[in-house]
C-alpha cells in the first residue's frame, strides 16, 4: 500500500526562516497597520500573534497533523496582500480593502506554481483566506443567509471561526472583546442554519442554484420548473486535458470548441479581433443546440468568472442546467503538454492565463466538478 505523505508548506517554521525563505513573509515586516486596530504593529508582528493564538487554541489542537497544518498555512497567508492593498487616508487612518480577496489569489498561485501543493488543500487555504474576515462582518450584510451558503460551499464555517478568532486574538485593539462576540455569534448562525463545519443541504442541485441565483426567494424554496437540457461546460488551462477528458467522457456529445474554430478559421490565439469572431461563432452554434434542446459540451478555457458568467447566462435563458468540468494538471506538467499541442500558446499568454486563473467556485453553477490529475 503506498504511503500517503503529509503536506506542509515548510517543516521549519521558525520565523526568521521563514523570511529568509519566503519573500512575501519578509515583506510583512515593512507593511504598517492602523493603530487603532492593530496597536501591536505591522504585518509580520501580527502574523506571529496570529499563529501563536491559533496553535494555542483547544479547537487546533484536537485536529488531525494534516489539519493543522492547513490552518496553519492559512493564518501565514491570510494579510499576505496588506502588502499590495495599504493605503493611509487624508486623516493618518490606515487601510487595506480588498486584501482578503487579492490574498486568496496570491495563495492560489503561490501553492499552485512556485510551491507545488495538492489541489484539495490548496483551495481549502484559497477559501480560509478569502473568507478570514466574514464572522466578523456577516450578520452586517444584507443578505446574511446567502452570503453563508454561499461561503459554505467554499470554506469549512468551522475552521474558518477558528481562523478569525486566531486572527482576534492576535492583535492589539480596544474592540477585542466585541469582535469575539461577533464570531461567537457567527458559530450560533452556522448551526442555527445546518452550515456549521458542512455545507448547507438542499433539495438539490437545482434548488441550490435557484437560492442563489435568484433574490427574495426562501432558503427551503423547491422550483416546480425544472431544466430541459444540460450543458458541460469545460473550464481549465490550455494543456490542462480538456480534450481528452471530453474524448474520453462525451465522445457521443456533440462539441463547441473554440480551438477547433478558430483553427479552422486560420485564427491565432494571440489575435483578439478574430477570437471575438470565434466566440460569436461558438455562440451561435450554442443557440442551434438550445433551440434543438440538444445536449452539447462548450469547450474552451474559460477561467476567469466573468467568462463563464456570460455563458451561463445564455445557457439558463434556453432553461439548461449547466455543469461546469474543471480541469488542472500540476504546473510544470501543464507548460510541457502545452508545448506538445498542435496549437501551442506562447508562453506569455499561458502566464497571463495562470495569474488571472480563477477555480470555478460551487456556486457558479447547477454542478461543478474538479477533475485535478493529482
Amino acid at each position: 500500500m503506498k504511503e500517503v505523505l503529509m503536506w506542509t508548506l515548510t517543516d521549519n517554521k521558525d520565523w526568521a526562516a521563514l523570511e529568509a525563505q519566503f519573500s512575501w513573509v519578509n515583506d510583512m515586516q515593512h507593511v504598517p497597520q492602523d493603530p487603532v486596530h492593530h496597536a501591536e504593529g505591522n504585518v509580520a508582528i501580527h502574523t506571529r500573534m496570529v499563529l501563536e493564538a491559533l496553535q494555542q487554541q483547544e479547537a487546533w489542537q484536537t485536529l488531525s497533523p494534516q489539519e493543522q497544518e492547513i490552518l496553519w498555512a492559512s493564518a501565514l497567508l491570510h494579510d499576505v496582500e496588506k502588502r499590495s492593498t495599504t493605503e493611509t487616508g487624508p486623516d493618518g487612518s490606515i487601510s487595506a480593502h480588498g486584501h482578503a480577496r487579492k490574498g486568496a489569489a496570491t495563495a492560489r498561485q503561490l501553492l499552485y506554481r512556485e510551491h507545488p501543493t495538492p489541489f484539495a488543500i490548496r483551495e481549502m487555504i484559497y477559501g480560509l483566506v478569502r473568507h478570514h474576515s466574514l464572522p466578523l462582518w456577516l450578520l452586517e450584510r444584507r443578505d446574511p443567509l446567502k452570503e453563508l451558503v454561499s461561503a459554505s460551499l467554499e470554506v469549512n464555517t468551522q475552521w474558518l471561526a477558528l481562523l478569525a478568532r486566531a486572527d482576534v486574538i492576535g492583535r492589539i485593539c480596544h474592540d477585542k472583546a466585541d469582535l469575539l462576540y461577533r464570531i461567537d455569534c457567527f458559530e450560533e448562525f452556522c448551526k442555527e442554519h445546518d452550515s456549521w463545519g458542512t455545507e448547507r443541504p438542499f433539495a438539490g442541485n437545482y434548488a441550490r442554484f435557484h437560492y442563489l441565483h435568484h433574490p427574495n426567494t426562501h432558503v427551503d424554496y423547491v422550483p416546480y420548473e425544472q431544466p430541459v437540457i444540460e450543458v458541460v461546460l469545460m473550464s481549465g488551462l490550455p494543456g490542462a486535458g480538456k480534450d481528452t477528458f471530453v474524448k474520453k467522457h462525451y465522445h457521443d456529445w456533440p462539441v463547441i470548441s473554440l480551438d477547433d474554430i478558430r483553427e479552422s478559421q486560420g485564427i491565432h490565439t494571440a489575435d483578439k479581433s478574430g477570437n471575438g469572431q470565434v466566440v460569436q461563432a461558438a455562440k451561435e452554434k450554442a443557440r442551434e443546440y438550445l433551440r434543438r434542446q440538444q445536449r452539447f459540451v462548450w469547450n474552451a478555457t474559460n477561467t476567469t468568472r466573468q467568462m463563464r458568467a456570460q455563458l451561463i447566462s445564455l445557457f439558463l435563458q434556453y432553461k439548461a442546467a449547466v455543469k461546469i468540468i474543471y480541469v488542472e494538471a500540476p504546473y510544470k506538467q501543464l507548460l510541457a503538454q502545452n508545448k506538445s499541442r498542435e496549437a501551442v500558446v506562447p508562453a506569455n499568454i499561458m502566464d497571463k492565463l495562470a495569474r488571472k486563473l480563477e477555480v470555478p467556485a460551487r456556486w457558479e453553477a447547477h454542478e461543478v466538478i474538479y477533475h485535478p490529475f493529482y
